[in-house]
């Protein structure tokens, strides 16, 4: 009568087939999963532990080779290479993820009672020929390009959001959500290829940032915007040009960077650490030069994230605001009243550099970023220490050659360029009587603009031009 196998057996077993990247992380508590193929086709294997280490292998496609199995990481489900599994939801999926990525859309909506939909140059349109899709469809859909713990959390929660990799094609930052129709998700495809800071237009004033050895550097802008994308190139640039350790916190990670003259240690949230917090807590015991902060969410990480940068380490994060000045204001205001002054203090030393983007329908399609740029300076420390950050806009204005650019004359610069249409300067500006002005001094027409900004726009004209009155 055969033996069962021992756990032992179990593990020594799945490491001899696991991927290279994959083994140190069979020995942690949960469940690893990854694809593998042979000469007898592709399979799924599934490592759990719960009190016992347990091993499911379950065939997903035909015979393939053997060195064609795809290279996921730990804690990411990758598509297997062969064109069809047999599973009908996945293959539906994948399907869809292709057809997202070859119509170079940003994103793939999945909702109950409608088809599938596209993102593209920022409008959302329905895939042509696509039937609706009904909440268990989507469900299995989902769940075919999801982990386990995944599909716990999701089950727990009705929201998850994980990574999902198609090799040689694209990785997608993927969410389940529930609504009132039923099972949804939306697929953002993440370029295989790591965006540069050449291809992407960064200023050298915003890459000079990448070659500090200490302080903190802040992306921000609106969901959707890019903040990602432009991270990416940063660390990037630091990682061809630096001889450091890069530890990045995400959630969950998006752009893959392999080392180049870096050693680069990437970590998912709620894959491999359980928190930004804990990771960042953690990385400071694991000899890091720069840190990257997926997300500044809570009062705890963006005090942690300021007391390492303070600690000689140059730290980026993202924000979800929309100026350099309401930046400063969102990490300030994160404390209680009585730690304010000294937030400032600490900020007005550590903080070298916002950029704050939005992007901007572009002539001719696609799309294309514009950015303000705040630089730290003594007169820029200053306003952040007393409290003055209501001043900050006159700083950028008069600091241009300096490298610091106002939003607005990031737009300006867009239009000028025929990048960009006036009306898609105005809808993306925060100051949209300043727009206004700025645009009629170029002769462009502003018709579109609402009345009231209009409005205040010429008033503000008048106020400038009317000559002062006589002293007596």
């Amino acid at each position: 009568m055969k033996q069962p196998l021992t756990s032992a057996q179990i593990l020594t077993l799945v490491r001899e087939i696991a991927p290279q990247n994959q083994p140190h992380s069979l020995d942690a508590a949960g469940n690893v999963r990854f694809e593998y193929s042979s000469a007898d086709g592709t399979f799924e294997v599934a490592l759990t532990q719960n009190g016992k280490i347990a091993a499911r292998i379950e065939r997903r496609g035909p015979a393939g080779t053997a060195n064609e199995a795809p290279r996921a990481e730990a804690g990411v489900a990758a598509a297997p290479r062969a064109a069809a599994t047999g599973n009908r939801a996945l293959d539906r999926m994948v399907n869809l993820l292709r057809v997202l990525v070859s119509n170079k859309a940003s994103d793939l909506h999945l909702r109950a009672g409608s088809p599938p939909m596209l993102r593209s140059s920022g409008e959302i349109a329905n895939i042509p020929n696509e039937p609706a899709l009904s909440s268990d469809e989507i469900e299995a859909m989902v769940h075919s390009v999801m982990l386990d713990h995944s599909r716990q959390e999701f089950k727990e929660i009705n929201d998850s959001d994980f990574a999902y990799e198609i090799p040689g094609l694209a990785r997608f930052r993927c969410n389940a959500l529930r609504d009132r129709k039923g099972t949804g998700g939306v697929f953002r495809a993440i370029p295989a290829a790591v965006v540069t800071v050449e291809e992407m237009g960064v200023s050298a004033e915003v890459q000079r940032l990448c070659h500090l050895t200490k302080g903190l550097v802040l992306v921000t802008g609106p969901t959707g915007s890019g903040k990602s994308t432009t991270l990416c190139a940063l660390i990037d640039l630091i990682n061809r040009t630096r001889s450091d350790h890069v530890i990045t916190i995400e959630d969950p990670i998006e752009f893959v960077h392999e080392s180049k003259k870096c050693l680069i240690t990437q970590r998912h949230v709620g894959v491999h650490t359980s928190s930004f917090k804990h990771a960042l807590r953690a990385a400071l015991r694991e000899d890091p030069d720069i840190v990257l902060v997926g997300e500044l969410r809570d009062l705890e990480t963006v005090s942690m994230a300021i007391e390492t940068a303070e600690t000689g380490h140059l730290v980026f994060g993202t924000v979800h605001t929309s100026t350099a000045v309401s930046t400063v204001d969102r990490v300030i205001d994160q404390f209680p009243p009585d730690r304010q002054a000294q937030i400032r203090v600490m900020l007005s030393e550590s903080l070298k550099g916002v950029i704050s983007q939005v992007l901007c329908k572009k002539i001719g399609g696609g799309r294309v970023a514009a950015r303000e740029i705040m630089l730290s300076t003594p007169s820029v420390s200053n306003l952040i220490r007393e409290g003055k950050t209501f001043q900050l806009p006159s700083v950028l204005q008069t600091s241009r050659r300096l490298g610091m650019v106002t939003m607005n004359d990031a737009l300006i610069e867009l239009v000028d360029s025929k990048q960009v249409e006036p009306q898609e300067a105005y809808l993306k500006a925060t100051d949209k009587v300043g727009i206004i002005n700025m645009l009629k001094q170029r002769g462009k027409d502003v018709s579109f603009a609402d009345p009231d900004d209009t409005r205040a726009a010429g008033a503000s004209t008048d106020a400038q031009a009317k000559p002062a009155g006589k002293t007596r």
